[in-house]
């Protein structure tokens, strides 16, 4: 039985595996490469990571690397594949070392930029070896320019004995859509190249996974469709929903969300009493106006974190994220996180998630 994460990506996880098989088989000049996109939640990330846990054999190297959200900087995808790693055996100069590693004590000078990349792309192949490894680039829209190129180059690198797994927004939600098209364009050029683009579940395939989270509980089609409408065939969207109604039956999914109480106003004296604040109607995309900061707090809520988390992610107090959040329940008329991060999804806004190096 194909696992709930996997329902629907039989056939991607078995492309892969026959990508990964052809770099094992030593067949090719240049590394596999492999592009898997699609929208947020849509499971790119559960996806490569299915793949590396049935690729055998094992990989000898994996490096694995993301851009970093907030703050960015040349090389971001380097600098995260370098971290916590030991590099006192690389073959590299200190101090162009320490500058793709964003250390904090790195030399101001640095290198001319095209010498930087051929630095840089000498140091993924010292740390893939004799190989096989596989390179996993998350979050490709979000990348910083240095790091599109170095992919680029690391795609057709030639003997480089390894299989480049690149997951990413389509161009148009990148931060730099024009950069970011022009690196899947090299990318999607390559010859052989896996081509995979990550669409919604399908109601038959939502079925699947109520049938296997409810075990022997056959969900009716009544269910299935609400469901499926209501989460726009999102992954994510879905085992979220499914998570906050765990140890409930299955027909409690149909129930509506309650709806968000309005705190009662206080009457000023010798006046009459206030109007509360309408709260924007989740139907309607156009409904509420949020700040650049409760995008970004979205973001975080439709990627699952926790306040904490947002809180480490954004570099803000954790009561801070708290009045955010309210601030997005109220204005979207959403009565949990969750369904606020629903209303995201539904929605299909903009928001940019952070990711885990």
């Amino acid at each position: 039985m194909m696992p709930v994460s996997m329902v629907g990506r039989a056939g991607e996880l078995a492309e892969l595996d026959r990508a990964w098989s052809a770099v094992v088989a030593g067949r090719g000049r240049t590394p596999a490469v492999a592009v898997v996109s699609g929208g947020a939640g849509v499971g790119k990330s559960l996806l490569v990571s299915a793949a590396l846990d049935v690729f055998t054999p094992r990989p000898a190297v994996v490096l694995s690397g993301a851009a970093r959200v907030h703050s960015p900087a040349p090389y971001d995808w380097l600098a995260a594949v370098l971290s916590g790693r030991d590099t006192s055996r690389l073959d590299l100069p200190t101090d162009a070392l320490a500058w793709l590693a964003q250390h904090p004590e790195a030399p101001r000078e640095r290198y001319a930029p095209g010498a930087l990349l051929r630095l840089a792309v000498r140091t993924v192949r010292l740390l893939v070896g004799d190989g096989p490894a596989v390179v996993v680039v998350e979050d490709l829209h979000a990348l910083d320019p240095a790091s599109l190129n170095l992919i680029g180059e690391l795609a057709t690198a030639p003997d480089l004995p390894a299989l480049l797994v690149v997951a990413t927004r389509p161009a148009e939600e990148a931060v730099t859509p024009d950069l970011a098209l022009r690196a899947l364009s090299r990318l999607c050029g390559v010859r052989g190249v896996v081509r995979q683009h990550l669409g919604p579940l399908r109601p038959g395939e939502v079925a699947e996974v109520l049938t296997q989270v409810y075990a022997g509980t056959r969900p009716s089609g009544r269910l299935v469709t609400s469901l499926w409408r209501r989460t726009g065939g999102n992954p994510f969207a879905l085992t979220e929903l499914l998570a906050t109604h765990a140890g409930q039956p299955l027909e409690a999914l149909l129930r509506p969300a309650p709806s968000p109480r309005t705190a009662a106003v206080p009457r000023p004296a010798g006046g009459r009493r206030r109007t509360p604040p309408r709260a924007a109607d989740p139907s309607a995309p156009d409904g509420a106006e949020l700040t650049g900061r409760e995008i970004e707090v979205l973001g975080c809520l439709v990627a699952g974190m926790s306040n904490k988390q947002v809180a480490k992610a954004l570099g803000i107090s954790v009561r801070t994220v708290t009045v955010h959040v309210s601030n997005l329940l109220r204005k979207t008329g959403a009565a949990s996180r969750t369904e606020v991060a629903l209303w995201a999804v539904r929605h299909r806004l903009p928001v940019t998630a952070p990711v885990d190096g």
